[in-house]
């Protein structure tokens, strides 16, 4: 077990899955505003429903899809957002994926989707699972997603990626400042790499005084989830404010 210290009023969920043996580890099971990771829900949406009508994606959604994962570009998002049926389109996809706590944002506020770190990581599954035949998207469709996720821009290589060995990763991060409080959602999901092992890691977090304060929060608490697979547990902190994050 692992501790991570979180300064109210910050929340912080953690999911993770060592892909190699099956163990997963989690903290938190509230649910948060997705801000800019849901871009990966609208994508592998989009790609399922191109699936359904036995389509390839056209040159348009091809161009918006890389924009809006590498560039993390909110204009493609919104585009994508419409294309895929908004929040009924990305609600009927994520059913068929097992995502069971996860809603779509009103009307065009795509960011203000609802989502939890459990359900995060089973959308990861879909993407990056060890067993291809327990995912809804084609082998073409889960390659796709990978590698724009594979592929994000330099600056915003950061979040789960902390928790990696250095090894290339494939990430999608979201921040949001909130107009109401000034305080920001900061979030990370994506695939590292552990001594030589893939993990699945998804980290939400909201409440953080600052977008570099929530970076510092998820990147404690994807080395802790991860760290909970490779070191005996140390006793409880015992103290106010801090989030354990128990293998199981």
């Amino acid at each position: 077990m692992s501790t991570v210290t979180v300064p109210p009023p910050a929340r912080v969920s953690a999911a993770v899955l060592d892909l190699g043996s099956g163990r997963s580890a989690g903290y938190g099971d509230a649910a948060f505003d997705t801000a800019s990771i849901v871009k990966v829900g609208i994508l592998a949406a989009l790609l399922l429903r191109a699936q359904d009508t036995d389509r390839r994606l056209t040159a348009a959604e091809e161009a918006y899809a890389t924009a809006m994962i590498e560039d993390s570009d909110n204009a493609s998002a919104s585009a994508l957002w419409d294309a895929i049926g908004r929040a009924d389109g990305l609600d009927a996809a994520n059913r068929r994926f097992g995502l069971t706590g996860t809603g779509g944002g009103d009307g065009t506020l795509w960011g203000l989707t609802r989502t939890t770190a459990a359900d995060q990581l089973t959308l990861l599954r879909q993407v990056f699972g060890a067993r291809p035949e327990d995912s809804k998207l084609t082998g073409a469709s889960r390659a796709y997603l990978r590698g724009l996720m594979e592929n994000v821009r330099p600056d915003q290589r950061w979040g789960v990626s902390a928790a990696g060995d250095g090894s290339p990763c494939a990430l999608k991060n979201g921040w949001l400042p909130r107009g109401t409080t000034g305080l920001w959602v900061v979030n990370s999901i994506g695939r590292v790499t552990v001594d030589g092992t893939g993990c699945l890691v998804a980290v939400l977090s909201d409440g953080n005084a600052s977008r570099a304060e929530g970076i510092a929060l998820v990147e404690a608490a994807a080395k802790a989830a991860v760290s909970s697979f490779a070191r005996p547990a140390p006793p409880p902190a015992g103290q106010p404010g801090a989030a354990r994050l128990s293998a199981r």
